[in-house]
């Protein structure tokens, strides 16, 4: 359990480091980014995906 504790209050941190250095708009805009690209190619493989012969 203080494992967890210690760990949590590292990520604390970190979150709080990105949040007084504005490091927050560029993630925000980077993960956007990144979503969109997985979600087109979720939707690709979707249609192009192997299909099982049964």
């Amino acid at each position: 359990m203080l494992r967890w504790s210690v760990i949590l209050l590292i990520i604390a941190v970190i979150a709080g480091i990105f949040g007084f250095f504005s490091i927050v708009a560029a993630a925000t805009s980077i993960a956007k980014v990144l979503f969109f690209i997985f979600i087109v190619l979720f939707i690709i493989s979707l249609f192009t995906g192997r299909s099982r012969n049964v």
